[in-house]
């Protein structure tokens, strides 16, 4: 799940968890709004930690070249 496609769910949860008054039978508008959010923040724990492992700040390796 990329970065964007996150904040969209995490949005549009919280539109549907804080925002929306309306009521349908059977379905609970402010759950499906947190479980979206819920969702959208696992996915952006995710695809940050995925972007992570690219980073050059992450490696010390070091190499030493013997010249005989």
């Amino acid at each position: 799940m990329a970065t964007g496609t996150s904040l969209m769910l995490i949005a549009i949860g919280a539109v549907l968890a804080f925002a929306v008054n309306y009521t349908v039978s059977g379905v609970d508008i402010q759950a499906i709004g947190a479980i979206l959010m819920i969702v959208g923040i696992i996915g952006l724990v995710f695809s940050l930690l995925f972007l992570a492992s690219f980073a050059p700040f992450g490696s010390h390796e070091t190499h030493t070249h013997d010249h005989v």
